[in-house]
């Protein structure tokens, strides 16, 4: 869709919104956009392209800083521009890194002092951005003056006197403005690679049941219709996971965007009775174990990560149903341990596990339960079971082309196992 066919508006009791100025269909493109700034995500440093954010197992090292890797010349030379005032940064703090926020501002500190247009900025700017500043809580406002404080200190050896900078570059403001307005940008498997801002896309207000979806392509922003929107309708994205029950959403919803939202499906805690079922202990205890499980770098953290998850599975057989919010991550977990361990069987056990989960929370068009199918798809196809594999990725296609569109890199890979399949049984 033409961006002339999505307008600025004002949304009752809301603010600014965005609507379509015409009918739209489920699946279609209302939307793409590149970010104002973005940067990796800490945890991916090393295995994914600084530019491109795609995994990458041979990435060169900047020379400078040591630390920036890409895939090659091309996209170290396209990121030069945001790198090179950062890299002196990144240098000068070594062995120290900064947190993924600091990092982000500060190239929103340069972007601003280069005075570029940017296109990301043709329905909303940057100096346009709310910052909710005023109804920030006191313990979140504390938070922030320690991150400009830190900003302060990473930017030195380029910003010697921040008093010099023009008043429109307000470290404390530039988070406030963050806070609320960034993305997490995540990959084809919709597992987060990075944060940016997309200062037009900040128009799109919350709803829990949201008529349109953002997936990314590298660092390119895409917003979907999942549903008919009519003339004049404004255009909704989840600002929350829609997994987490009422009570959590709300918090966060406050903490982070300092609303509360009031829809029907908060109104009747939609499935918060399914979110938590089970006994509280054993879900506790799971809970507080997915909580504790980062981003694994080698084969034998992975071993850990499933004794542990294996263990209490097994330890609490009986007294969770796979529908608990924890024992469905904690399902996720194993199956990602056992995918990246090669034990493609016991992954498709546990992946099979996850797919009524699935269509209970995440029912009609969503791309998390698209890539899930998937997930589930390959590995059934990886058992030699053709027929099931192939029920399974027409399910995934199905939602994928509303939720990613048929252009969409991960929708090229899915159409070739889904034509190996294809061919697979007609071989037998």
């Amino acid at each position: 869709m033409e961006p002339a066919a999505l307008e600025r508006f004002h949304s009752p009791g809301k603010g600014n919104g965005l609507r379509s100025r015409r009918r739209v269909r489920p699946g279609e493109l209302l939307y793409r956009d590149v970010p104002f700034a973005y940067v990796l995500s800490k945890e991916q440093l090393g295995s994914v392209c600084e530019r491109c954010l795609r995994r990458n197992g041979n990435l060169h090292r900047c020379s400078q800083c040591k630390v920036a890797k890409y895939c090659g010349r091309s996209c170290q030379k396209e990121a030069w521009l945001d790198h090179k005032q950062e890299c002196r940064c990144l240098k000068s703090i070594e062995p120290n890194f900064p947190p993924d926020s600091v990092r982000l501002a500060g190239r929103i500190v340069f972007k601003l002092l280069r005075q570029s247009v940017c296109p990301s900025e043709r329905l909303y700017s940057f100096s346009d951005l709310q910052s909710n500043a005023e109804q920030l809580s006191e313990e979140m406002k504390d938070g922030l003056r320690h991150l400009a404080q830190t900003l302060q200190l990473y930017l030195k050896t380029e910003i010697h006197d921040e008093s010099q900078l023009p008043p429109a570059i307000d470290f404390f403001q530039i988070f406030t403005k963050v806070t609320c307005n960034c993305f997490t940008i995540s990959n084809g498997e919709m597992q987060d690679v990075g944060v940016g801002l997309y200062p037009s896309m900040s128009l799109l207000n919350h709803s829990c049941d949201p008529n349109c979806v953002i997936v990314f392509e590298g660092y390119q922003l895409l917003l979907h219709s999942v549903r008919e929107i009519q003339t004049g309708e404004e255009l909704t994205i989840s600002y929350v996971e829609s997994l987490v029950p009422t009570r959590e959403r709300q918090k966060q919803l406050m903490r982070q965007y300092c609303f509360e939202c009031d829809c029907l499906l908060c109104q009747n805690q939609e499935k918060d009775a399914e979110k938590l079922a089970g006994e509280e202990h054993a879900w506790k205890e799971v809970k507080d174990a997915v909580n504790e499980v980062r981003y694994p770098k080698s084969k034998e953290e992975w071993k850990r990560v499933l004794a542990r998850c294996q263990n209490l599975l097994s330890s609490n057989e009986g007294h969770l149903p796979d529908t608990n919010i924890y024992q469905l991550k904690m399902l996720d977990c194993v199956m990602d341990a056992c995918i990246n361990l090669e034990s493609w069987d016991e992954a498709l056990h546990y992946g099979s596990r996850t797919l009524e989960p699935y269509r209970l929370y995440y029912p009609g068009f969503h791309p998390l339960r698209a890539v899930q199918l998937m997930r589930v798809g390959k590995l059934q196809y990886s058992q030699g079971m053709f027929p099931q594999a192939l029920e399974t990725l027409k399910q995934a296609y199905n939602i994928m082309k509303v939720t990613h569109g048929t252009d969409h890199s991960l929708m090229k890979v899915l159409m070739e196992i889904k034509e190996e399949c294809e061919a697979m049984m007609r071989l037998q």
